[in-house]
């Protein structure tokens, strides 16, 4: 029974020590610790369940996926299958090593006692389940699979080179401070709570994929098609470590028995004769391989009116659904049945609804993991990934054997680590673990899980847009002071509070990562509806991704290496890595452009409000809002009587800011003589609301206050002070009042506020200084570059030369502002030629902007692309190019094009259109 625990001290840590730490006992684990037990290291194995029935291969397997059986199948082949179902992006040289020494480990594994099918003269019978390949072989008694593996573990001559400790779950690799290599782990008993520091001379991580990420159909946090105790500790833990992951955009989704936490099997029926339908019946999957693609289409199948989708048996003969029986409820998940029989459904009247899986991360079927070699080897030293946690794509269980066998013979030449290890990783791991203790009545971690899991589901699961993705992003860092505040009593607890940190960790870098990568690829694993088209040229890249040392998660496009086996229709361009830095999130603070200043902040364009309520309004930031400052109460009685300046000095000066906010206010509405230097002056105001309120009333203002020599010099003082909002303000003022000049606005052009530069380029348009406006155009903020491009038209003496480069402008809100600004400035052939040719530009605003360009241009070239231009199937285009016409109306050409628009849908189009009769 758990009994309640209290936060261990960090010096009464059980220290353990070993050559190779093996962390995970499931199928890639079992197999590092004996190879790398076979090669002299004393081994640590680390499991946090136990062994006996731990990991993927406890919930049952019929078969093996990647069997390379020779004289049944080729290396080279399978190697290209591979290839093609993973669009292109493999490391051949992993690939590989799990089809040249595949055949090897499935001997291996017959000598343990495992059972593969056999035909009757005794060669192995490996079935062709997709259009090109066999590589599936079948196993009689998969379900004993890892009771054969734990049997050879607790061998004599195994015990004596491998220790087992089960119930311990490692939270954070360790690593040295100077080299980074890895050095041990941090870990906790899951049952007695007590810390647990491992020196290791080398460490390999096997803890399975991150199945529950995603959160199932049926609501249950562990009804996941992974085994559910698979929650991307790994991951987490080689993040956190430094080293390198790659293709975590790349999710696993599985087609799977609606409403039961198992697959189909559609592996399985398919050589006896089942097939996947729709509910017509047909057959629909065109993939040839199990893939994104093949998901792609089981998608649009199921979101079409041909849904639902099925596994057909209902037409097989009695003894061929007894076989598939025997199979699929025995060998691969004994409850199958059990459901079956629970809805009353038999194989032989019912085929079997199928449905989509929760997105999970893992290699197995498809391609996300942590980086490694084709020797296992991860990017950080001495560390070593295997199974379903590496970046080796479609590796599935064969591949989970090669890789732990790999990864346990090339650690097995490092001895145990007997240097000091880092107290402040101890300690970082240590926080992690008990600080559930802390808090015990903070929110359990099933609540905080099923929150995160469902923010899983809403942004991150496909198809994928980059709003949503950054709508994840930001959940999952809210999200991180929530699990911060979980609270927890048992060591178990502990242990599910530790992984929810593990999905959360998970799911950020899921969610960053398909926002890094910008087109779609792997059909249904990676679809960005905002970026629909693969881009091989761009993006036949590995997207890596690493923790910075300022603890940002970072990602570099690597180039994939040449292939050791051609592809026809890839060719990986090769060339450096791109170092892309951190992901840019998509604005999703406001729906579309935001027209106004934040609610936050005070609206600069706002009309002030009667004193009265002026005055209450800054009474709700005083200390008593019941009951109203005896000194406001006396100043809203000074107002009815139009006060002089010496009347409000002293409350001007008092020291509430909310009584000077609102004898600012009290002058801007009574304004007396000299009030336009003092409402300067409180634009220096140490209190924010006194400067909003002297901003506010100096633009209402503005149109009576004599622009004195006094207000000019308080309103460039007030160029300096830290409030944006002060200083754009002043800068409106300053060009109203004519109180400027083109090197002071010039200057304000460096401004790191945008609403101040946007300003600023209006002051120079007033003062016609085009050299200025000039190098305003190459700004950052499109805001700006819009506002030069109108600028350019409004001065005085305005030509077309100076909008060049906006014309080239990347953003097509720039480009058709320049575009419309030729209207202002001229339109000389080689300028209408380009808004010519920008008619057929994508984006709406620029074909608008290009229209209105060439009401300046000669109505020869003019008329006939602004004719064309009227079938445009955006209304505002079609509006712009008949306002246009309308100048050029005395050209035949365009009085025939004004009238064919008469009959324009749009109300607006065909209203101007018919201006051209009168």
């Amino acid at each position: 029974m758990d009994l309640p625990l209290t936060v261990p001290d960090l010096a009464d840590a059980t220290e353990l020590s070993c050559d190779v730490l093996v962390i995970g006992g499931g199928t890639a684990g079992t197999m590092a610790a004996l190879t790398a037990a076979e090669r002299g290291a004393n081994v640590l194995l680390l499991e946090k369940a136990h062994v006996r029935h731990s990991g993927a291969l406890a919930m049952g397997m019929d078969g093996v996926n990647n069997a390379v059986v020779p004289g049944r199948a080729e290396p080279d082949d399978y190697v290209a299958e591979i290839t093609r179902a993973n669009d292109g992006l493999v490391d051949q040289s992993t690939v590989r090593q799990t089809a040249t020494r595949g055949f090897g480990m499935v001997q291996r594994l017959e000598s343990y006692g495992v059972k593969f099918e056999k035909d009757e003269h005794g060669e192995y019978a490996v079935r062709q389940v997709h259009r090109s390949g066999a590589y599936v072989l079948p196993m009689p008694e998969g379900k004993d699979v890892k009771k054969v593996l734990y049997r050879q573990l607790r061998r004599r001559e195994m015990r004596e080179r491998i220790r087992i400790e089960n119930r311990v779950m490692p939270v954070r690799v360790l690593t040295h401070p100077e080299d980074g290599r890895a050095v041990g782990a941090a870990a906790f008993h899951t049952r007695t709570g007590a810390f647990v520091v491992v020196r290791a001379g080398a460490v390999v991580l096997a803890t399975g994929p991150c199945g529950r990420l995603g959160l199932p159909a049926s609501g249950y946090l562990y009804g996941t098609y992974e085994n559910p105790t698979n929650a991307g500790d790994g991951y987490a833990m080689a993040y956190h470590a430094g080293a390198a992951l790659t293709g975590i955009e790349c999710f696993q989704i599985n087609p799977l028995i609606k409403d039961y936490n198992g697959p189909a099997c559609a592996y399985v029926a398919n050589p006896f004769g089942g097939y996947q339908v729709n509910r017509h019946g047909e057959r629909f999957v065109e993939s040839d391989y199990w893939s994104g693609q093949m998901m792609a289409e089981f998608a649009a199948e199921l979101a079409s009116d041909r849904a639902p989708v099925y596994l057909k048996l209902s037409h097989l003969p009695e003894e061929t659904v007894d076989a598939v029986e025997s199979i699929l409820h025995t060998t691969e998940r004994p409850t199958r049945g059990t459901f079956h029989e629970g809805r009353g459904h038999d194989y032989r009247t019912h085929d079997i609804e199928m449905h989509i899986s929760e997105i999970g991360l893992c290699g197995r079927h498809s391609a996300s993991g942590v980086r490694v070699d084709s020797h296992a080897r991860t990017t950080v030293p001495r560390l070593y990934a295997a199974g379903d946690l590496a970046s080796v794509p479609h590796n599935y269980m064969i591949g989970a054997f090669v890789f732990g066998d790999l990864a346990g013979a090339d650690a097995s030449q490092y001895s145990a680590y007997e240097g000091a290890l880092d107290p402040a990783q101890l300690a970082a791991a240590h926080e992690l673990v008990y600080r559930p203790l802390r808090n015990p009545e903070g929110p359990p971690q099933p609540q905080v899980e099923f929150k995160l899991r469902r923010f899983v589901n809403d942004y991150v699961a496909p198809p994928k847009t980059g709003a949503k993705l950054s709508l994840a992003v930001e959940a999952f860092d809210r999200m991180s002071a929530e699990i911060a505040g979980m609270g927890a009593r048992t060591a178990h607890e502990l242990m599910r509070c530790a992984e929810v940190s593990f999905i959360r960790d998970c799911a950020e870098m899921a969610a960053r990562a398909s926002l890094a990568r910008t087109e779609s690829r792997w059909g249904l694993y990676h679809e960005r509806l905002d970026h629909p088209e693969r881009d091989d040229e761009g993006w036949l890249h590995h997207l890596d991704l690493r923790k910075s040392p300022s603890g940002a998660m970072e990602f570099t496009a690597r180039p994939v290496e040449p292939y050791l086996v051609p592809v026809p229709g890839f060719a990986p361009p090769g060339g450096a890595e791109r170092h892309l830095g951190e992901v840019e999130l998509v604005p999703v603070a406001t729906a579309g452009p935001r027209e106004a200043p934040p609610a936050a902040r005070p609206r600069a364009d706002a009309d002030p409000a009667p004193a009265a309520s002026a005055v209450g309004a800054c009474a709700v930031g005083a200390a008593e809002p019941a009951a109203p400052h005896p000194r406001l109460l006396a100043l809203l009685s000074l107002v009815e009587d139009s006060p002089d300046l010496d009347a409000l000095g002293p409350y001007l000066d008092d020291p509430d800011p909310a009584v000077r906010a609102a004898a600012v206010t009290a002058l801007g509405e009574t304004a007396p003589t000299g009030t336009g230097p003092v409402l300067a002056a409180r634009l220096r105001d140490d209190a924010p609301p006194v400067r909003a309120a002297a901003a506010a009333a100096l633009r209402e203002l503005v149109e009576v206050l004599p622009a004195g020599p006094d207000l000019g010099a308080g309103l460039r003082e007030a160029l300096a002070v830290p409030d944006a909002a002060v200083r754009s303000a002043a800068l409106e003022v300053l060009r109203a009042l004519r109180l400027g000049d083109a090197a002071l606005y010039g200057g304000a052009l460096a401004d790191p506020a945008v609403d101040v530069r946007a300003q600023a380029v209006r002051a120079l348009v007033s003062v016609d200084a085009v050299a200025e406006l000039r190098r305003a155009a190459g700004d950052p903020a499109r805001e700006v570059r819009v506002a030069v491009a109108r600028g350019l038209a409004a001065v005085r003496d305005p030509a077309p030369e100076p909008l060049r480069p906006l014309l080239d402008d990347a953003d097509p809100l720039v480009r058709g502002a320049a575009l419309a600004a030729l209207a202002g400035t001229g339109c000389p052939p080689e300028y209408a030629g380009r808004a010519g040719s920008a008619l057929a530009d994508p984006a709406w605003q620029v074909r608008s902007g290009a229209a209105t360009a060439l009401r300046a241009a000669a109505a020869g070239q003019a008329v006939p692309a602004l004719a064309k231009a009227l079938a445009d199937v955006n209304a505002d285009v079609r509006k712009a190019a008949v306002l246009s016409l309308l100048v050029h109306r005395t050209d035949a050409g365009a009085r025939t094009a004004l009238a064919g628009a008469s009959d324009d849908p749009d109300a607006d189009v065909r209203a101007y259109a018919a201006r051209a009769a009168r």
